[in-house]
């Protein structure tokens, strides 16, 4: 095996970032920097394509690879695990900003494009809600509690006291189905309509419970007509 210290500059990840940009560089080349270095056996170029391999050539896949998952590959140790898992959580959190601090909600895409990055490539379940004033501007977005891959706990009672603590007049649930589908249960038509009743004798509006699936999302607010009282 060639290391890649041996390569020309121009062919060798890093300089080719430096002389050509990283729009230019691949997928493979990405995440051969992201490595840092190879094996005995392997460079890092190899290691990548292992990783892509092993995501069936799908950077999506990839980056919903668990931490345990990164490190079946041979030559991917912890250090390199945490290393790749950091920059897909960045690239969600990118993803998840919003250009303004407190931006005004007014549709369940423009909350659901807030909130699909953290939901959307999680291997289990997270539900997570968020808090807006009367005006309906968002006021904050919190984790309530992670479950396993079918199944999340949606604590009413911790949901209407963090809205109270935030003074919000609003709230919007969200929760992920890592199976793929954003279609509800009959367990998720039970959860939100519990909720919505409690948060009404807060005065507090349930405004939409937004499922995130795969590949797309489910809104209530949208799909029931007429919607659930306060949906």
């Amino acid at each position: 095996m060639k290391s890649i210290k041996n390569w020309i500059e121009e062919d060798r990840p890093r300089e080719k970032m430096m002389l050509q940009g990283s729009g230019n560089l691949t997928s493979t080349e990405l995440l051969a920097i992201l490595i840092q270095g190879g094996t005995k056996e392997k460079s890092a170029m190899d290691l990548a394509r292992d990783l892509l391999d092993a995501a069936k050539g799908k950077l999506g896949d990839l980056a919903r690879f668990s931490f345990k998952e990164l490190t079946q590959t041979k030559g991917i140790g912890t250090a390199r695990a945490a290393q790749l898992s950091a920059a897909f959580e960045l690239c969600r959190r990118l993803e998840s900003e919003t250009p303004e601090e407190h931006p005004q909600i007014s549709s369940s895409s423009q909350a659901a494009a807030i909130m699909i990055p953290h939901l959307r490539d999680l291997p289990h379940e997270e539900c997570w809600v968020m808090f807006l004033n009367r005006a309906n501007r968002l006021v904050g977005k919190e984790r309530i509690s992670t479950g396993g891959v079918s199944s999340t706990v949606i604590d009413i009672k911790l949901i209407l006291r963090k809205a109270i603590e935030r003074l919000a007049g609003g709230i919007i649930l969200f929760h992920n189905h890592p199976s793929g589908t954003a279609k509800p249960g009959k367990r998720d038509i039970e959860q939100t309509e519990s909720l919505q009743k409690a948060a009404s004798l807060m005065d507090i509006t349930l405004l939409d419970h937004i499922i995130v699936g795969r590949k797309d999302y489910f809104s209530f607010s949208d799909s029931y007509n007429p919607p659930p009282r306060g949906v």
